[in-house]
């Protein structure tokens, strides 16, 4: 499974802050994919039921889930995420290095699923950590359904409508719902209507919404997100994950050394701040 992708491709990322790759999974990574969201949806909505939790934060049970951080559960979901089509796409977009930042599950319910408010990735990452700074990361967005108004897929807002080219915007909580909304404006965006397997590919700084599922069906998809650097908090702690993916323009993904016990992982992960921060030197800001 791999996909190239074209100078126009690149070129359009460039200038409106995110692209469509068509048709990038087959149809066994897609069954794969689909099967590894069923199970990780059950478990959740399983927990949140025993709990007699209807809301964790974001997620909505039976409307809307948002399930990140739990790849190494799965003995399968590796193969997508460092395989060698996000290694084609990530290092066509992101150059010679690359780490794994995040990744979740995004399902909408069926006739019930909530929308999504204009926001921007980072603009989480900021919420959180007003002081630290980050470069853009990339944000694939893979359809696991066809995608369509009717059933809730994205808009996005091209960076220079509104000036988002490496700029995070302010966002404030959404009451009910805890959406952080980084834009109340009057542009609609350009909505993305896409078949499965095509993968939305976004800049950090995208701002982006999602309308509600109307369909008697779920609304999946699984999103990975890749960045240039380790991600630090402004005190220099780790921001969400950094897997070493491309070095060099390389893959140098390790499975073995990935699902190591949690004790060695996070040597590993202490050693990769230090290094990083290292490198930076007092030029943080």
């Amino acid at each position: 499974m791999v996909y190239l992708v074209s100078d126009t491709e690149k070129q359009s990322f460039e200038r409106d802050g995110y692209v469509i790759l068509p048709n990038v999974i087959d149809g066994e990574m897609l069954t794969l994919l689909r099967e590894e969201c069923a199970y990780f949806v059950g478990y959740t909505d399983a927990t949140m039921r025993a709990q007699n939790r209807e809301i964790d934060g974001i997620t909505h049970r039976g409307k809307r889930y948002f399930i990140g951080g739990r790849y190494r559960s799965s003995n399968r979901l590796y193969r997508y995420i460092f395989g060698q089509a996000m290694a084609s796409i990530t290092g066509a977009l992101l150059g010679e290095t690359v780490y794994l930042f995040n990744e979740q599950w995004v399902v909408k319910g069926p006739e019930q699923g909530m929308k999504f408010a204009w926001h921007q990735d980072s603009g989480y990452v900021k919420y959180w950590d007003p002081e630290t700074r980050h470069q853009p990361y990339l944000t694939c967005w893979c359809a696991l359904d066809n995608m369509t108004e009717g059933n809730g897929t994205i808009s996005v807002l091209p960076h220079d409508l509104v000036g988002t080219r490496n700029r995070v915007l302010d966002h404030t909580k959404e009451s009910g719902t805890n959406d952080l909304v980084g834009y109340r404006g009057a542009e609609d965006g350009a909505l993305i209507e896409i078949d499965a397997g095509s993968i939305a590919v976004f800049s950090s700084t995208t701002l982006h919404r999602s309308g509600p599922n109307m369909a008697d069906s779920s609304r999946r998809v699984y999103l990975t997100q890749y960045s240039v650097e380790p991600i630090l908090t402004a005190e220099g702690a780790l921001w969400g994950q950094a897997v070493p993916f491309i070095q060099k323009g390389r893959n140098v993904y390790d499975q073995n050394e990935d699902f190591l016990s949690p004790q060695v992982a996070h040597r590993i992960r202490e050693r990769l701040v230090r290094d990083t921060d290292s490198s930076k030197g007092k030029s943080r800001s």
